[in-house]
């Protein structure tokens, strides 16, 4: 009868909401403030094109060195723990920047401190990160058939706070650097204590954890390896983020020097971005229930690398916006794609160190954006991003190709 499964839905339902859904979202709106705040402040300090992609850059390599650690450390002392002391070391960390700020808010110190931030902030958030995305991962598969919601929830906590952090971080840096790092304070201190509500993940057996730690990507690498599926999405993927990450890294130059608007407006991009992930993300849903999950990435996929193509070639501020837009909307798609086929195909005892073997190759783009950012003359932006443009297509067409008749992608 069905008055019987309505309460284990709902019940389900709430213990999501309380275990996993509420601490992912504060502990985003911390990563995404983090994330797109300290460039933009090291632009407004500054006003070193340069200086803002070495800033970028910054942010992303240790971020990028955090993995190997990261996945091992979550396989062995599980989720909830890795979550918790993450996000409590970084609010330490960010008080400490507030400190520094107020005293100094402008000059070599705040221009150092400010630099600092980057780099560990990255650090804790991916340990957060990983952490977070293991035990939604945990949740997709006790979810059964309908992981791909709850993958599809996930990911639309990370695209509203992605649409709030950027607009609150340009907003609060009107008022001062050490007020939006204030702030970032409160969201990882709120985000450390709902991680106490996090439900505790699989580990590796106590005999199997020594050199966990320092294999764990070699051990990531290999499951990739075995899952063809994985791979060649991966693989698309990832060229796909020398594109976004470019145009992240690029945004603050191309937004105040080309188009003449003004701080805010970069923030304002990316949120509009976010707000059109999180519509495409709700979408792609309803349309992965009708249609499986190829039609719906190749689809996202075409349209990822036509707007990355136009945006290079956009006249005004507005249109530059809407292209970014689209660009992240069908990433979006693809990403729920990608979540659904890591939560299904990936063993639960390795989950944390594969996690972290793909984010890494995900993201291996993101300081080479910024490295080309601060080498890229201002006026030459335009032509990275067309090559951006058709090296996205040529990874996403593949990929998608060859997926296409494989079992994986079918439901």
């Amino acid at each position: 009868m069905s008055g019987g499964v309505t309460p284990r839905h709902a019940h389900h339902t709430g213990g999501l909401l309380r275990s996993i859904y509420l601490p992912r979202t504060v502990d985003a709106l911390a990563f995404a403030m983090s994330t797109y705040g300290i460039p933009l402040l090291v632009l407004v300090t500054t006003r070193s094109a340069a200086l803002t992609g070495l800033a970028f850059a910054l942010e992303w390599v240790p971020r990028l060195a955090a993995f190997g650690w990261a996945g091992g450390i979550v396989d062995r002392r599980g989720a909830s723990v890795v979550f918790f002391l993450a996000s409590l070391g970084r609010a330490l960390v960010v008080a400490v920047g507030v400190i520094l700020l107020y005293l100094h808010p402008s000059g070599a110190v705040a221009s150092v401190t400010v630099m600092a931030l980057a780099a560990t902030t990255g650090v804790l958030t991916e340990f957060s990160y990983i952490a977070a995305e293991t035990a939604g991962a945990a949740a997709g598969r006790r979810a059964g058939g309908r992981a791909h919601r709850v993958q599809a929830v996930l990911l639309g906590i990370d695209q509203t706070a992605t649409l709030a952090g950027p607009a609150l971080a340009g907003l609060l840096l009107l008022a001062g650097p050490w007020q939006m790092l204030a702030v970032i304070t409160v969201f990882s201190l709120l985000a450390a204590l709902l991680a106490l509500r996090t439900p505790p993940s699989p580990v590796t057996p106590a005999r199997a954890a020594k050199g966990q730690t320092s294999a764990g990507l070699l051990t990531g690498w290999r499951t990739i390896r075995s899952l063809p599926a994985l791979g060649w999405l991966v693989t698309g993927l990832t060229l796909s983020n020398l594109a976004i990450g470019f145009l992240q890294a690029a945004g603050p130059v191309i937004v105040v020097h080309h188009y003449g608007q003004s701080a805010t407006a970069v923030g304002l991009v990316w949120s509009a971005a976010a707000g059109a992930t999180l519509l495409s993300v709700t979408l792609c849903r309803f349309a992965i229930d009708r249609l499986g999950l190829w039609p719906v990435g190749a689809a996202c996929a075409a349209f990822a690398s036509l707007a990355t193509l136009a945006a290079a070639q956009a006249p005004d501020y507005l249109s530059y916006l809407v292209l970014v837009a689209v660009l992240m909307a069908a990433e979006g798609g693809m990403t729920v794609v990608l979540r659904t086929l890591r939560s299904r195909l990936i063993p639960p005892e390795k989950f944390g160190s594969t996690l972290s073997a793909t984010i890494l190759i995900l993201l291996l783009p993101f300081p080479v954006a910024g490295v080309l950012t601060a080498i890229t003359p201002p006026y030459a932006l335009g032509h990275v991003i067309t090559a951006c443009a058709v090296l996205q297509a040529l990874g996403l067409i593949p990929a998608f190709t060859r997926l296409r008749t494989d079992p994986a992608l079918r439901t």
